[in-house]
């Protein structure tokens, strides 16, 4: 039987996972992402975890066929390598990880790929249509896209495309995003911008009656999602979310003309009749071209490490066909 391996590297765990040649995972290791002192901490748990799963699964690296990354950000291609990864501290200035893997495994087929471009890689390899256009679009702590056209994976040329979150939607700049730019979706919509967005619409005097506990330290995104049926004000900034949130999939249909957009990330799975339910609702209106058919991932939160083991057994592409 041939294996294959899929890691998904985020800013907080590390998931490492063996599969075998239909993609069926055998083992899988969870463990957290280590905080420094250096980015080749990371690279040794990212190997310890591979190693770990390898020996849950009665199998040496070596018998590995090949493997798939799915990590954060921002990457270097053509070193195999993240570059000063901005969730992680400082002291973390690089994390090599194609050249270590592929040391482990005895395979130079190890596919490097930023978190989105491997969740549209699982989502091509177990759509039921296994479409040649199509998105990925995470909704979380950030915001950003993996495409596929024509069947080609568009990484960019240091692996670095899919920056959706990054593109303007709002031509006056009220919130300035997490990366010191104005306008940006992700400064609306994301689980880690949407209490700050909550908070100027309410200095507008969009409304001064509410439950919400706006001053409160804790106060999150997930308060303005569990009071959105009960409190008019958070229903308000759920309404202008949606709006900035159809923005945004709308410039990407425009862009790339998707047959199908997957939405996942910690927001879109948490509240789909509020996240996903209003962006279908206002596309038609928006589209010019066709309209996409938009869904809810159907990995749940397995699609970044669906999408590497997929990466791993279509050399990077998630087509079936390309199963070798």
């Amino acid at each position: 039987m041939a294996y294959y391996a899929g890691v998904d590297l985020g800013a907080t765990n590390i998931r490492a996972a063996v599969a075998d040649e239909e993609g069926n995972v055998v083992s899988a290791i969870d463990c957290g992402t280590p905080q420094g002192p250096a980015g080749i901490a990371v690279t040794e748990a990212v190997l310890d975890s591979l190693r770990e799963a390898c020996a849950d699964a009665d199998i040496r690296p070596t018998d590995l066929r090949a493997a798939g990354i799915g990590s954060i950000g921002p990457l270097d291609l053509a070193e195999g390598a993240v570059e000063n990864p901005a969730n992680l501290p400082d002291t973390i200035d690089r994390i090599p990880l194609t050249g270590p893997v592929g040391k482990l495994i005895a395979s130079d087929r190890v596919y490097l790929h930023n978190d989105t471009n491997a969740g549209v890689i699982g989502q091509r390899f177990h759509s039921e249509r296994n479409p040649d256009d199509m998105v990925y679009i995470t909704i979380s702590s950030g915001i950003g896209a993996g495409v596929t056209v024509d069947g080609e994976v568009l990484s960019g040329w240091d692996g670095n495309a899919g920056e959706m979150g990054h593109m303007v939607v709002d031509s006056r700049g009220r919130r300035t995003c997490g990366c010191g730019r104005d306008g940006h979706w992700e400064a609306y919509c994301s689980g880690n911008n949407i209490p700050e967005y909550a908070r100027m619409l309410a200095e507008d005097g969009e409304s001064v009656e509410t439950s919400l506990s706006l001053s409160d330290p804790e106060f999150s995104a997930k308060d303005v999602f569990d009071h959105a049926r009960t409190d008019a004000f958070a229903e308000r900034v759920v309404e202008r979310i949606a709006h900035w949130n159809a923005v945004g999939v709308t410039n990407v249909a425009q862009a790339y003309a998707p047959i199908v957009v997957y939405l996942g990330g910690a927001v879109a799975l948490n509240n789909e009749e509020l996240v996903v339910d209003p962006i279908r609702e206002r596309l038609d209106d928006l589209v010019f071209n066709n309209v996409p058919d938009v869904q809810l991932t159907t990995l749940g939160d397995e699609v970044v490490l669906k999408g590497a083991i997929a990466s791993a057994l279509t050399d990077g592409t998630g087509d079936r066909s390309k199963v070798r």
